[in-house]
Parts: C-alpha cells; sequence; structure tokens
C-alpha cells in the first residue's frame, strides 16, 4: 500500500491553537536560570526509571507539576506485565499484544519491551519491590486481553503504589539526582529548532529557565480532558500541549483509552476497579442481574477493555441506566479482601459490603495512547527532546493498550530512554545552550471567561462527543466549541497553573477530536458509529504537527 500523503492545512477558526509559540511572554535575560545534563519532566514510573538510568552517567533534574505520588503510576492497580511462568512465554506475550493492537503496533517496538519484561521485573524485585509470591514464585494474576496468567502484583492491588515508592527510594539515595516538587512545566525552550530545556513555574520561586543539554518528557496523563476518567486531577495533558507548541510531532491522538470498570456513586470521584478483579472471576451485569459479555466476545469479561467498554455503553443505553454492576459474591468475601485490600477498603467506604451487594461500575477515560512520535529509543522529531512513557507513541500499543503493558513499557524504554539521552548529553560536543530567547505576545482586547465553567463544560462535552462512542457530526460540534473558547482563553496570559492547565486542556482536546474525526474508521479504543468497520486504508498512524500557522498532517 502506498504510504500516506503529506497535507498541510490551513484551519483559521483554530488560529489560537497555531499562532502562540509560547504561553508566556518572557526574556531570558530577565527570568533566573538552572542548569543541568538532563531534565526529566514528570516523575512516574518512565520518568523516574529514565533519570536513574541517565544519572548513571550524567547529572539529572527532574521536575513534577506536583507531589511525587500524584501519578497515574501510584494510582495504578493491576500490575506489571511480564512472561515468568513456565507455562508461559514471550511469543506467547507478543501475540496477545499484537493482537489488541488492532493492525497498528509496531512489531519490533513489541518485541523489545515484551522481551525484556521478565529482567525490567526481576530489576524490581532486587531494588526492593514487595511483589506478592506464592510457593516463593511472583504470584501472576490474568487481565483482560492476556491468554495466560502473567500479571505481577503487589499488596493485591496496590502494585503502582509500591513500584513508583521504590523508584522514587531509589532517586532520592542517588547523588545525580535533584527532584523539583510543585514545579509545573509550563513551555518547552527552543532554541533554533532544538528543545534546550523548558520554562518552569514553582509558587516560592516563581518562573525560572531550565537549560538542558538534553529533555526528557515523561508527563503524558491526560485523562482529565474527560469528564469521567480514573486519573489523578494532575492529569491535564500538560506534556502533549508543550510539545505541540513546540513543534513536536504527535502521533494517533485519537487513541484513548477507557477503562470499563470504575466505581459508580452519584457525586463521588470516579476510582478504578482493577480488571484483575475480572481476571478473579467477577461478572459484569446489566440491571435486570443478566451477564452480557458472554454474547459480545469469546472472553467474556476478559475481552480486551475496548469491547468491555463499548458494551457497558451499551447496556446503559438499552436500560436506560447510569452504571452497570460487577458481582464478586461468587468469588467469597475473605478471598476478595485478601487479593483486593484496596478496593474492598474503597467499597468499605461507600457501604458496599463486597459478600452481599452488587458493585457499581462505569467506563472512565484511563490511558492516552497516543503523544509524541518517537521512535524505539525515545527520541523525538526535534533534537534535544525525548519521550517516554504516557507522554509517548512508540507503536507499542498500536490502537488499543493490553491490560498491565504500560508499567512495563515505562519500566523498559524509559530505562532506554535514560541512557540515550544521557549519552546525548555526554557527547563531547553537547552545549548548553546560552543564547537569548525572547516571547513577546500581544495583549488580547477579548473579553476573559471562566476558566472553571470552561474546564467543566470542555470536560463534558469531551466526555459526550469524544469519548467512548463517536460520530462524524458530534465531533465536527466539538472542534467549533473547543475553537470559539479558544480564541477567549488562547489569546489570554495567566501566571497559575489553573491558567496554564485549561490552556493545554482546549489544545489537547482539539486535537484529540481533529484525529479522531478524520480517522473515518472504527479501530481498537477509536469507535465511530458512523463508521464502525475497520478499513485497510487507515491501518496506519496518524501523525500532526504546528508549522507556521498551519496543522501538518500524516
Amino acid at each position: 500500500m502506498p504510504g500516506p500523503r503529506r497535507r498541510r492545512y490551513s484551519i483559521a477558526m483554530d488560529a489560537p491553537y497555531l499562532q502562540r509559540r509560547y504561553l508566556l511572554s518572557f526574556d531570558t535575560r530577565h527570568v533566573g536560570h538552572i542548569f543541568t545534563d538532563v531534565l526529566v519532566i514528570g516523575t512516574g514510573a518512565a520518568g523516574l526509571r529514565a533519570a536513574l538510568a541517565a544519572a548513571e552517567h550524567v547529572d539529572v533534574l527532574a521536575i513534577t507539576k506536583g507531589e511525587l505520588r500524584q501519578s497515574n503510576t501510584y494510582e495504578a492497580q493491576g500490575g506489571i506485565a511480564a512472561a515468568l511462568d513456565g507455562d508461559d512465554d514471550v511469543a506467547s506475550h507478543v501475540d496477545d499484544t499484537v493482537a489488541c493492537a488492532a493492525g497498528i503496533g509496531d512489531e519490533q517496538v513489541i518485541r523489545r519491551v515484551i522481551s525484556a519484561g521478565p529482567e525490567a521485573v526481576d530489576e524490581m524485585i532486587r531494588w526492593g519491590l514487595p511483589v506478592d509470591t506464592e510457593a516463593g514464585r511472583p504470584a501472576l494474576g490474568r487481565e483482560g486481553g492476556h491468554s495466560a496468567a502473567r500479571v505481577v502484583h503487589v499488596e493485591g492491588d496496590r502494585t503502582g503504589k509500591h513500584l513508583a515508592q521504590t523508584l522514587i527510594a531509589r532517586a532520592a539515595a542517588c547523588e545525580r539526582i535533584k527532584v523539583f516538587e510543585n514545579c509545573y512545566a509550563v513551555d518547552l525552550l527552543t532554541d533554533e529548532g532544538a528543545v534546550v530545556g523548558a520554562i518552569t513555574f514553582h509558587p516560592r520561586y516563581g518562573l525560572q529557565m531550565i537549560r538542558a543539554k538534553q529533555t526528557i518528557l515523561a508527563a503524558g496523563a491526560a485523562g482529565m480532558l474527560w469528564r469521567e476518567t480514573s486519573n489523578p486531577p494532575v492529569a491535564t495533558a500538560d506534556a502533549v500541549a508543550a510539545a505541540f507548541r513546540a513543534g513536536a510531532v504527535l502521533a494517533d491522538m485519537e487513541m484513548m483509552q477507557f477503562h470499563p470498570t470504575t466505581l459508580y456513586v452519584a457525586g463521588a470521584t470516579r476510582a478504578l476497579i482493577s480488571e484483575a478483579v475480572r481476571g478473579e472471576g467477577a461478572h459484569l451485569l446489566n440491571r435486570q442481574g443478566e451477564r452480557f459479555m458472554a454474547g459480545c466476545h469469546e472472553r467474556a469479561e476478559l475481552a480486551p477493555r475496548d469491547v468491555v467498554s463499548r458494551a457497558i455503553v451499551s447496556e446503559m443505553a438499552r436500560g436506560h441506566s447510569t452504571h452497570v454492576f460487577l458481582d464478586v459474591r461468587h468469588i467469597g468475601a475473605e478471598r476478595f479482601r485478601e487479593r483486593f485490600p484496596h478496593i474492598s477498603r474503597l467499597c468499605d467506604d461507600f457501604d458496599l459490603d463486597v459478600a452481599r451487594d452488587l458493585i457499581p461500575v462505569h467506563p472512565a477515560a484511563h490511558y492516552m495512547i497516543g503523544g509524541v512520535r518517537v521512535d524505539a529509543d525515545g527520541r523525538s522529531s526535534l533534537p534535544g527532546l525525548w519521550a517516554c512513557g504516557e507522554a509517548a507513541c512508540t507503536g507499542l500499543h498500536g490502537a488499543n493498550r493490553l491490560a498491565s503493558n504500560s508499567l512495563l513499557e515505562a519500566l523498559v524504554l524509559g530505562k532506554a530512554c535514560g541512557e540515550l539521552a544521557a549519552a546525548e548529553a555526554a557527547a563531547a560536543n553537547a552545549r548548553l545552550s546560552t543564547s537569548r530567547i525572547v516571547s513577546a505576545n500581544p495583549k488580547s482586547e477579548r473579553t476573559a471567561m471562566d476558566l472553571a465553567d470552561i474546564r467543566n463544560s470542555l470536560r463534558s462535552v469531551m466526555w459526550r462527543n469524544a469519548g467512548i462512542v463517536r460520530n462524524g457530526p458530534r465531533l465536527s460540534e466539538t472542534k467549533e466549541i473547543i475553537c470559539f473558547w479558544g480564541r477567549y482563553v488562547l489569546d489570554k496570559e495567566f501566571y497559575d497553573p489553573a491558567g496554564w492547565e485549561v490552556q493545554n486542556m482546549l489544545t489537547a482536546s482539539l486535537l484529540v477530536a481533529d484525529c479522531a474525526f478524520r480517522r473515518v474508521e472504527t479501530r481498537g479504543v477509536h469507535y465511530r458509529e458512523d463508521f464502525p468497520d475497520p478499513d485497510d486504508a487507515w491501518a496506519r498512524h496518524q501523525t500532526l504537527r504546528r508549522s507556521e500557522q498551519q496543522l501538518v498532517v500524516t
């Protein structure tokens, strides 16, 4: 099949998204500077593993917009997928990942990551990760899309918390790593097309320029673009939006994975109910108390996440219900509490007795598959910029992520990214940019809008029109709505994270809606009810970048 043609789009209505290079006006001569060899933006598993790898050779500064525990890694429940059991093998794990990727997975990257899985898990155990065991070996759970039990877990359903704590402790003990919490990366700093660091804001020190020989983006979480999400409040797509403004190539922005089961209690924040619960035998029931997944997929409740999410949405629509139910009663309360202590405590908090009550669940935005387009080593299209973890689009997940492959990816490719970025920073010709850089944005004459209202309304329209089920007219409407808001928000300068977050959310949401509108087929997590079948012409990645007030799309 011939390669896709490059197309340039001149989009007048999107001008606010394309005109401003930086969110702020500044002159680098008037702002304090910090210098480092490698800057890592984001401190989840990918960012910390990259920082640790880089710190074996050079000095590293890792920054996070909130506290270290505020990350998608920390909230992860299921575990780390790796072929450790004698009845399982790497080839089977590769096959499951390729099948889940729905035709656009990069098999070279898949084989590389899956093959490195056992060693990555062993390394974490050596570093102190207290994995659950059976008969002296790691206990393995099974999740959707997997043909075997291969998910390593900790404290039943607190794998992410313990993995984060293990990496945080390791980084704290490393003399070559400095970590700045509550340090917001406003924009990537560029000099003659290369990324040379970032413009950051700290509530105590104000604006600062961090100059780095190499910069790694590892802050890709974007769940807050949607009203329903399992992500923490910090997940506002900042890294992807900053990379877009800097001119980096992005890929597959339409591919957002929705988790089938978050606890649904009206008025409460959605809380993840791990897929491992279904791996232990839990059933999904509709409001009539009937199982419905057996008629949707041969693996029933253990079908890939996109299948389960759409089936739940269909049942909710058919029954005019706000949720369906997860039935764990037959598992036994004692066994359930032992295997899932965190989820059990969560249910207790809402007076749900797992021995006799059904658990109300609802799908929610969970994991951004798209992001900064990188090669197998994490290199972006911009010199000096790397990306890993949820910020990157490597091709590992294709159009749908296999459960628990995300922490595996973070460890394997985070390490590779950190090693190679450090090598570039340590090269004889590597230099820190000291060029004067000036940004001068015109003052806006338009009326200011209420940021909280825009944020809430944006999340609602994204959930309604660019969520699990999509169609052309609603996506087109969504783009128009976002562009209207953008004209009144993106033309302003704000001096606090709340304003920058809304600007980033508007930018990222437009990219999601635009890419979803143009992919006129159904593939993996991207479901178009007006184009319900896959189209071979779309068996490819979709990329875009910002260039001279145009979108360059392929």
